[in-house]
Parts: structure tokens; sequence; C-alpha cells
């Protein structure tokens, strides 16, 4: 079979295609990926007998072969049929990439447009080379928007995805500092981010710029631009934005004022507030809906939460951390809890590479300057690194939970980051 007659067999069954043969629906297609960790190609006949109608494979030696088709790559078909559907559809796909902020602005963004459009965006966190074709064969053909979230750890990786998802509007939140590893060097970063500015002006669309961003400004100035930002030059004007805790935002659009209070936790959320703003505007989204979208959404999943338990306030902000964000993090808790007795439990920021070791000093000088504050460090790299005699370091989760145990935290405010891996989430029940 070829990529159109499989796309039609798919079509057959609802587009009910999944990787995950744990998550069988009847009636769907199975595509068996290799992964570092497993091998799709070992559950296949698991998925067929829980109700599978097709499986699509490399290859097949068992007792369904009649339902089995068999292709060059699992992956190539994967990425070919969600190009597929994407290009045989009506919707308009908007691209988000970035360092920092991209999930946060998807979800504004999606809540925004759905109050006037049919809109689907990324679920969860599928924002790689599987996430993003998934997502695209979920969005049913009759869809206005498609808000795609973008993610890389390596260079290219975002013009790879913009190939498969044709993106006609785009979104860098901004470019910083994370998966050096994978990188090698922040000049790698920032160009493979901006590829969605150009593969956005390939389809002629428009392309949403934080001007507070000069960098970004600068490429920008090639392509179809609506600007937001903090001069009253930009199409959209924050002309205030303060969080106390939460971020309120003021702008203007048209001459007209507007005002919103948000649930989102740290000043720099502006920044996605503002994007997911512009974009409405852009869309015509009424003012009061674009107003109660931002309002009801309510982060989760360890993101820019806040949570009260019964001795402590917790600004949780653990799925993930970066050199930039993480500096962010710590500067905006001292603003916003200035006058609290503040405690700092910060995780390693893993995936730098040869930067590891440099960007973590870096955090740690900015630390030792402070004052009046408690610190506690989890992982490996933090624990070899640090030099103060007044943080109390860990190398994993569980030896802070033990801690935490036999020397309860109370009346405190305390900020939780630190990247997903090292698990700062389970120590929320103990603080």
């Amino acid at each position: 079979m070829d990529i159109v007659e499989i796309y039609q067999l798919l079509k057959s069954q609802n587009y009910n295609l999944t990787t995950d043969s744990r998550k069988i629906k009847k009636g769907s297609i199975f595509l068996a990926l290799k992964g570092q960790n497993f091998d799709g190609h070992s559950f296949i006949n698991d998925a067929l007998q829980n109700g599978c109608e097709y499986a699509i494979a490399e290859y097949y030696d068992g007792s369904y072969k009649d339902k089995v088709i068999i292709v060059e790559n699992t992956l190539q078909t994967l990425q070919k049929l969600a190009h597929f559907h994407r290009t045989q559809s009506r919707f308009k796909v908007i691209g988000i990439t970035g360092t920092n902020g991209k999930t946060t602005t998807k979800e504004l963004v999606a809540a925004v447009l759905s109050k006037k459009y049919k809109t689907v965006k990324t679920e969860g966190n599928l924002n790689n080379h599987i996430g993003v074709p998934l997502t695209l064969l979920s969005v049913p053909e009759n869809s206005d928007f498609a808000v795609i979230e973008m993610g890389a750890n390596r260079p290219g990786e975002i013009q790879e995805l913009c190939n498969i998802a044709v993106p006609d509007y785009g979104i860098v939140t901004n470019v910083g500092k994370a998966h050096l590893e994978g990188f090698g060097s922040f000049e790698n970063i920032f160009t493979t981010k901006i590829a969605l500015y150009s593969s956005v002006g390939k389809n002629n669309g428009v392309i949403f710029v934080n001007s507070e961003h000069k960098y970004l400004v600068d490429v920008a100035k090639n392509y179809k631009t609506f600007y937001y930002g903090k001069t009253p030059n930009n199409n959209v004007y924050i002309c205030n934005a303060i969080a106390n805790p939460f971020v309120e935002v003021e702008w203007k659009y048209s001459s007209l004022k507007f005002k919103l209070s948000s649930k989102l936790l740290g000043l720099y959320n502006w920044e996605n507030i503002a994007a997911a703003i512009s974009v409405g505007h852009f869309f015509n989204v009424p003012s009061e809906n674009i107003i109660s979208a931002i309002e009801s959404y309510t982060p989760s999943n360890n993101r820019s939460q806040l949570i009260t338990t019964t001795y402590n306030k917790i600004y949780m902000d653990a799925y993930n951390a970066n050199p930039t964000s993480m500096m962010l993090a710590i500067e905006n808790f001292l603003e916003i809890a200035k006058n609290e007795n503040k405690t700092l439990i910060l995780g390693d920021m893993l995936e730098l590479g040869s930067h590891s070791e440099e960007e973590h000093i870096n955090i740690l000088l900015k630390l030792y300057n402070l004052k009046d504050i408690e610190v506690f460090l989890v992982g490996d790299i933090f624990s070899a690194l640090n030099r103060s005699t007044n943080f109390k370091t860990f190398l994993n989760v569980n030896e802070l939970i033990e801690f935490l145990k036999n020397n309860p935290l109370k009346n405190r405010t305390i900020l939780v980051k630190g990247s997903n891996k090292i698990a700062l989430n389970k120590i929320v029940e103990y603080l």
C-alpha cells in the first residue's frame, strides 16, 4: 500500500491510530514504533487481539498477516500520514516553539481561539517527531485551527516538524539555554527555533512576535508580522503587567484598553498571555471572550502553580528547568515573596552537556548572594558543585523526602523548581 491507500484505510477507521497497545480502541489501527526501551512490533498480536482492526509494521511473522500492513519505516509512515492529512484538510495550523513558555502559550492560545472557532491543540507534551504527527492526525477535517506545540533538543528538529505540519502562523516565545547537550551552542538553538519563521513565510502566513526580544524582531522583519510588547508602537501594547502573586495584564488594542487577572504565577507569564491576546485580536475573537478564556485557564502539571498546604505556600514549577527559566523563577519568587519566610528547593538542570557545570555554578553564584533565605539543592550536579555550608544538598528526591519527614517545614513560602526527571513533584505531600 502507498500512503494514500493507507490514509484512506485510516480514514475508514475514523482516524483511530494508536502507538500504545495499552490504549486500544475497538476498530483502531496500531502502528508499531521502535523506541530506545521498547519495540512496538512485540505488541502487534496483543493489539489485534484487543480490538485493533489493522496494524502497520516493518516486519511481522505471526498469525494475523491479513491484518498487518508492511511498510519500510513506520515512523516515516506516521509522519507522511500526518502531512497528507494536514494538506487534505481545511484547518489552519499555528505552530508554537521556544525555550520557555511554549506549553503555557499553546494552552492559552487554544483557549482563546476555542471561544469562536473549532480548535484542537497538542495534548500534554506531545511536541516531538512522534507527538506532532499524532496530534495532526487527531484533528477533525472540519476543524478551524490546530494549535501545535513544537519542541526540539537537537539542530534542525523544528524544520523537520514544520515539514510535517506546514504551519500557517507561528510564535517563537523566546530563545534561551536549554538542551545544550543536544544543540551544542546557543547559536544552534536560535537557528533551529527560527526555522518556524521561514516555514510560515513560505505559506505567506503571519508571525506573532514579542518585540521585547530584539533578536526575534531582527529576523521577523523579513516576514508578515503582528507585534506585541511593552511599547506603544506594537499591535498589542502591554501597558502594565504585575504579579501579586498572579499575573495581571493591561493592554491597548485598536485604541481600546482592556485588563485581565490570570491564575498564572510568575511575572514572566505576561509574555505567554500577551501572545494569546494577540492571536485572539488578530482572529477577531471578541475581547470579552479573550479575557474570559485567559482568566478561566488554570495551570496544571507542576507548571506555574500555587499550592497551599496545611503548613506552607508552594510555588510549584517543577515540570522542567533550564538556566534561563531557573534564573527567571528565582528572581520572580524573590520579588513576590519578599516579606515572607522563603525556602528555595531547586533540582538539577539536565541535558546541558558540556555547559552543565558552568550553568549550575551561575545559579549557585546567584544564590550565594541571597540573604535570609533557606536553600535546598537536589541532584548530583548541584550537590557536587555547591560550596556553601548554609545550603542543604541531597543527591536525589528520596533523600530530601526522608529529611522532610524528620524535619518538617512550616510557615514557609517555597519555590520548587527543577528538571522533571529530578521528580520534585513527589515532595508536595511532605510540605
